[in-house]
C-alpha cells in the first residue's frame, strides 16, 4: 500500500489549526449529537452562506433524517478581518418554517451578532424549535450573549480561513482551517498579487 501523501501547507497560512482529518472526524461526531436530539424526525436546516456551505454539505451527508434545506446570506465582514458592525441580511429564507424544527448552521461564532440576528429572524417565524450549530466558536470575541447548541471546535482569537471561511472571498476551498499570515490580512495586498 502506498504511503499517504502529505499535503503541503498553503503559503499564505501562518499555521494550520485544524487538519482535514480532524474536521471530518468532528463533523461525524456533531452528526451523532444531532441524531441524539432529533432522533429519526424531520428538521429544517438553515445554512448561513457562503461561509457555512462546506460544513453544511458535509454534515448533511452524515445525517439520514429527512431534512429540508434553506439558506440565508448575511454580510458582517466584507473584506476586513473584524466584524464591520451590525450584520445585514442580504438574502433571506424561502421555506415556510412555522411549526417546524429548525437548525441554524454557521461557520463561526465570534461576536455573536450574526447568529443573534438570524436566530431572532427565525424565532419571529414561529418554528416548533430552534437550535444552532457552529463549526467554530471564538469565545474571546463575544459581544452579544449567545451560545450555540452544537459546536465543532473552540478556537483561539486568531483570524482563520479555509473549509468555507474566507478573507475577501478567498481561501474557502482549503480543506483545512488555518491562520492567515498577517501580511495577507489586508485586501490591498491582493492588488499586488
Amino acid at each position: 500500500m502506498p504511503a499517504a501523501k502529505k499535503t503541503a501547507m498553503h503559503p499564505d497560512l501562518a499555521e494550520v489549526l485544524l487538519t482535514e482529518a480532524q474536521i471530518k472526524a468532528r463533523v461525524r461526531a456533531v452528526a451523532q449529537e444531532l441524531k441524539a436530539v432529533y432522533g429519526e424526525g424531520e428538521f429544517t436546516i438553515i445554512s448561513l452562506i457562503n461561509g457555512a456551505v462546506m460544513f453544511t454539505a458535509d454534515l448533511m451527508r452524515e445525517i439520514d433524517n429527512p431534512i429540508r434545506l434553506d439558506c440565508i446570506r448575511v454580510s458582517s465582514y466584507g473584506s476586513k478581518t473584524k466584524s464591520i458592525g451590525s450584520p445585514q441580511v442580504i438574502y433571506s429564507l424561502t421555506l415556510d418554517i412555522k411549526d417546524r424544527h429548525v437548525l441554524v448552521i454557521d461557520d463561526i461564532l465570534d461576536t455573536g451578532k450574526t447568529l443573534s440576528l438570524v436566530s431572532k429572524l427565525v424565532r419571529d417565524l414561529k418554528p416548533a424549535s430552534l437550535r444552532t450549530c457552529v463549526l467554530l466558536d471564538k469565545k474571546e470575541r463575544r459581544e452579544v450573549k449567545i451560545e450555540a447548541d452544537f459546536v465543532g471546535f473552540d478556537i483561539p482569537n486568531k483570524f482563520v480561513v479555509g473549509y468555507g471561511l474566507d478573507f475577501a472571498e478567498r481561501y474557502r476551498n482549503l480543506p483545512c482551517i488555518g491562520v492567515l499570515k498577517p501580511e495577507r490580512q489586508n485586501a490591498a495586498s491582493w492588488s499586488a498579487s
